[in-house]
């Protein structure tokens, strides 16, 4: 999806179609979470700080974060997906791969079936999508960073290398700043250069992942669309408007976390064996612990238990508290035996 809760901002409130919007808060405390394209010009992203956003673009409209409309709408689209193949795995709120070789629609052309899907996303939803057209997960990510917004690219297989060839280093899956710059000082910039190495020296310079680069720099990439994911945690966080700085303060504001998560888990029918305390001091330095038990956490006063002891085993107030959470993983049936799999939220 385009911008996808900026975009439903604007359209959910005709007076911001066509200006900058930022989802978030507009205290100097806040952070971004959408930005629409129209502040994208003036270089406002995600996981910015409101305060620099401001300074960015004066003009910035900040509209609140309306987090259960965004999954009414993105369950809306999964299931124009779902119409067209079973085959789908969400990434996030809104992207997802879809696997279409045998789609419900009986049809051949990948590019006509994209169409008729973000067809029906603009015509049920009044929201644009683009899409990534490929024949390998890699490829079709890759493809769906082009010709946004309200676009498609598709990348046939004879085509593949070509592209490839012409991909800076910097875009491959799992390259970093670090693993770039260390690509850069051996003369490696694009695909073309990953596909003069051999095998044995990706390994040797790369590690595991060498083999992985050697594998997508030739248009292999053999992941299967998953239909199910894993969720690894579920957790609750807040960041205060005014830094904590005493004992009652963080008290206060880690029972109201807890009592969050414990909603959350109850919605999702969730208990687990590892419970995280994470706090993060006003200059950004984190503090983080974790406790697994020998069986589930299913009710709040146990919740509380665990998490008291987590932030009692040693000083935590040696600076002003920022952001405080709790998150519980490593998740059980009821029956405490196995692990669960659960369908990520689209």
């Amino acid at each position: 999806m385009d911008a996808f809760y900026a975009s439903i901002e604007q359209r959910d409130n005709p007076d911001y179609i066509g200006k900058p919007v930022a989802v978030g808060s507009d205290s100097d405390r806040g952070v971004i979470s959408a930005a629409s394209y129209e502040a994208r010009k003036y270089g406002v992203r995600s996981a910015m700080s409101s305060l620099r956003a401001k300074k960015l673009c004066p003009d910035l409209i900040f509209a609140k974060m309306r987090r259960d409309v965004y999954i009414d709408v993105s369950k809306q689209v999964m299931k124009i997906f779902k119409d067209v193949t079973d085959l789908v795995e969400p990434l996030s709120i809104d992207e997802a791969f879809l696997d279409v070789t045998n789609n419900k629609l009986g049809l051949t052309d990948p590019v006509e079936i994209a169409n008729i899907i973000r067809t029906r996303i603009s015509e049920e939803t009044s929201l644009t999508a683009s899409a990534g057209i490929s024949f390998n997960k890699f490829l079709a990510k890759k493809a769906s960073d082009i010709n946004k917004p309200n676009g498609y690219f598709h990348i046939p297989e004879d085509s593949a290398v070509g592209f490839i060839n012409e991909l800076p280093v910097e875009q491959f899956f799992g390259i970093g700043a670090v693993t770039a710059k260390k690509m850069h000082a051996l003369g490696i910039h694009y695909g073309k250069d990953l596909r003069g190495m051999s095998i044995d020296d990706m390994i040797r310079l790369f590690g595991k992942q060498g083999v992985f680069l050697y594998e997508i720099c030739r248009g292999r990439d053999n992941r299967p669309v998953n239909a199910f994911r894993e969720r690894k945690s579920l957790g609750a966080e807040y960041t205060f408007d005014k830094d904590l700085s005493t004992k009652f303060q963080v008290i206060a504001e880690l029972y109201k976390i807890e009592l969050e998560l414990m909603e959350r888990m109850n919605e999702k029918g969730i208990s687990g064996r590892t419970i995280t305390l994470k706090i993060k001091y006003s200059d950004f330095t984190s503090f983080t612990r974790s406790k697994t038990l020998d069986h589930s956490v299913r009710d709040f006063n146990e919740l509380h238990k665990y998490v008291k002891l987590l932030l009692q085993s040693e000083e935590y107030l040696i600076k002003p508290i920022r952001l405080m959470g709790v998150s519980i993983s490593n998740f059980s049936h009821p029956d405490n035996s196995e692990p669960i799999q659960l369908l990520f939220e689209f």
